[in-house]
Parts: structure tokens; sequence; C-alpha cells
């Protein structure tokens, strides 16, 4: 197997690791963040306006994370830096 397979095998595992680790973890976080946004909001009603807009700037933070891991799976995909490289390499 030559090297320019290797990569192209490492950059496709690696870009599959990235997005599920980058997607479950924000998942988990969020559905951390919203039952005890929603156990505030039971224990003080009056209070729900504020908790449920620092919930969604959290989230959105959150949310971000996930963005992040996409990027970097597209970019391991489709953009990959060392590609190039052993291509020019490989036919040079």
């Amino acid at each position: 197997m030559d090297n320019l397979a290797l990569i192209a095998m490492a950059s496709i595992v690696t870009a599959g690791l990235t997005i599920a680790v980058g997607s479950i973890a924000p998942a988990l976080g969020e559905g951390k963040a919203l039952a005890q946004a929603l156990n505030a909001i039971a224990q003080q009603p009056d209070e729900a306006q504020d908790i449920t807009r620092t919930l969604f700037v959290g989230m959105a933070l959150v949310e971000s994370t996930a963005i992040y891991c996409f990027v970097i799976t597209l970019i391991l995909i489709f953009a990959n830096p060392f590609w190039n490289y052993f291509v020019e390499r490989a036919a040079g």
C-alpha cells in the first residue's frame, strides 16, 4: 500500500472520529443544560425569561464546538493539506 492510500485512509478515519466525538459531546452537554434550565424554571417561574435567554446563549456556544468539528471534517475530506503534497511527490 502506497503513502497516498495511507493518507486517504487516515484522513477518512480521522474525519469520522472527529465528527462522531464532536457531535456526541455537544449533544450530551445541550441535553444536560436543557434539563437544568427546565428544573430552574420549575423552581423559579418568575425568572423564566432570564433563564431562557442565558440557556440559548450557552447552547449556541456549545453548538459551536460541533460546528468546528464539522468544519475540520470537511477540510480533512475535501481540502486535505497533506493530499496535494503526496500527489505531487507520487507524480514527480
